[in-house]
This record gives C-alpha cells, sequence and structure tokens, in this order.
C-alpha cells in the first residue's frame, strides 16, 4: 500500500467504523439499560465516557513518532468511536426527562454526561501519554 493517503479507503474505513461502533452502541447500551432498569438514561452516559475515555487514549498514543497512518486513525477516531458515542441519543433522552417533568434527571444526566465525559477525553489522554512515555 503506498504511503499518500488514499480518500477512498478512509471513507470507505470511516463508513464500516461508523457502522460497527454504532452496532455496539446499541448492543451495548440496550443491555447496561436492562441491567440499570430506572428512566435514567445510564447506557448512553456509559456509551459516551467509556468512547471518551478511548478518545483521549487513542489521541495520546497515536501521536507523535511512530503514529498511526491517517486512514486508520479517522476509521476509529471518526468513524468507530463517532458511530459509538452519541450525542444525538443523549439530546433525544435529555427531551424525553424534560417532557416528562423529570427536571432532576434531567439535569443530572446533563451534568453528568458532559462533566464526565471530558473528565474521560482528559483521563485517557493522561494515561495513554503517561503509558506510552513508560512511565
Amino acid at each position: 500500500m503506498p504511503d499518500s493517503e488514499s480518500p477512498l479507503l478512509k471513507s470507505v474505513l470511516i463508513f464500516l467504523g461508523s457502522g460497527s461502533g454504532g452496532l455496539l452502541r446499541y448492543w451495548l447500551g440496550g443491555v447496561i439499560q436492562d441491567w440499570w432498569k430506572s428512566p435514567f438514561p445510564a447506557g448512553t452516559v456509559v456509551i459516551n465516557v467509556t468512547g471518551c475515555l478511548v478518545m483521549g487514549f487513542l489521541i495520546a498514543a497515536w501521536s507523535g513518532p511512530g503514529a498511526v497512518r491517517e486512514e486508520y486513525r479517522a476509521a476509529v477516531l471518526i468513524g468507530f468511536l463517532g458511530g459509538y458515542t452519541t450525542f444525538s441519543t443523549f439530546g433525544r433522552d435529555t427531551l424525553t426527562l424534560i417532557q416528562t417533568g423529570d427536571w432532576l434527571r434531567a439535569s443530572v444526566y446533563i451534568l453528568s454526561s458532559v462533566v464526565l465525559s471530558l473528565i474521560a477525553v482528559w483521563l485517557g489522554a493522561v494515561a495513554g501519554g503517561r503509558i506510552l512515555s513508560g512511565g
């Protein structure tokens, strides 16, 4: 395979990554929600936080010398993790909670989703940097 980036290959890999990430989100989110047994959308929170954790880790892991090829980075970071995490579902879940008058759960959901996801990206980046630097 040539060293230059292939736009077609990149597009196909993003497409495949999005589908597989979306399927995993659907399955795992459902399993978590069934286990949680509450109107609080715990499955979506877990999906978004774990996706952000992996995103942060891989950004740190795949930067610098020996970086992963752009096509593969795009397949995982844009495709798979883009399909796996879901702020459209977050919006839907929030609206549902608000429409049912459950303002407390909606507020906790918004705050936990945003804050935990940001913390997870940071922790992933720190962990990736430390693991890869050997310290």
